[in-house]
């Protein structure tokens, strides 16, 4: 039910996301896969593992713990979002809605390190 299945996408944010996306292609020598306003994101490795660089003001919780996000798929993402408040967790970003089948919420765990979820149909895809 709550079975982690494999990284699905690693957000970083950023207040100029197409200077960002301008960075990470020259030090990746890689472009871009995908590309929308105030969202960019690159395949990386064997595995084509996501890294999306996010519009700084859709980061969660801003003013609390932030930097990278790693998101985990899983399966039933609102019933491990809510396994993992029910064991001790908080909220960090509540389930949300991301557009083309992608769900996101994360959690800070009891030693206040972010864990991300997210249901990705590419991921699915992949495996």
């Amino acid at each position: 039910m709550n079975t982690f299945r494999g990284l699905a996408n690693t957000s970083l944010f950023a207040d100029d996301v197409p200077a960002a996306q301008r960075w990470y292609a020259d030090f990746l020598d890689l472009e871009p896969y995908f590309v929308r306003d105030g969202y960019v994101e690159f395949r990386l490795g064997d595995h084509d593992d996501e890294l999306g660089i996010v519009d700084r003001r859709y980061a969660p919780n801003q003013g609390g713990p932030s930097g990278a996000i790693v998101y985990w798929h899983v399966d039933e993402l609102e019933a491990t979002f809510e396994r993992a408040l029910a064991l001790g967790a908080t909220q960090h970003d509540e389930v949300r809605e991301r557009g083309a089948g992608f769900v996101t919420a994360s959690v800070v765990d009891p030693f206040g390190n972010v864990l991300g979820l997210m249901t990705n149909p590419n991921w699915l895809a992949h495996a």
